[in-house]
């Protein structure tokens, strides 16, 4: 599996706004983007530093899968993606390697990319998400 580059870290957070103030007040940094993922029942929030981006997580509901990881582990580390150029064949590779996949198939994830995650149990306890531009 070629990673092409880190293309995000992912931060549960109770409340986006309280956050989005620390990361623009205390940090300096510029949220681009605000987004909700229904399906998800996530909203985010994008900061870019340098040629990582930066999301924000916060449930939507209170039995959200971000709320879920709050409650059991508090605000923080969520997940770190990685780019590459064949969402699929990365998926195919992983699972051949013995990694248990928790999307055994690409969804549409924030900015319209493709996603898929890979288990916490398989990565050394790291969520991992591949991520993977739309083909034109």
């Amino acid at each position: 599996m070629e990673l092409q580059n880190i293309e995000h870290i992912g931060i549960a957070v109770k409340d986006l706004q309280v956050s989005i103030k620390f990361y623009e007040e205390v940090l300096g940094l510029k949220c681009y983007k605000i987004e909700e993922i229904e399906d998800q029942q996530v909203k985010t929030a994008f900061f870019k530093v340098g040629n990582t981006k930066i999301e924000l997580l916060e449930s939507i509901t209170p039995d959200g899968s971000i709320a879920k990881h709050i409650e059991k582990r508090g605000e923080g580390l969520h997940h770190i993606a990685y780019a590459v150029d064949d969402l699929r064949a990365a998926l195919r590779e992983a699972e051949s390697k013995g990694i248990q996949l928790i999307d055994r198939e690409p969804r549409k994830g924030a900015e319209g990319l493709n996603i898929a995650f890979l288990h916490p149990k398989s990565t050394q306890g790291v969520l991992t998400e591949l991520c993977e531009k739309p083909k034109e």
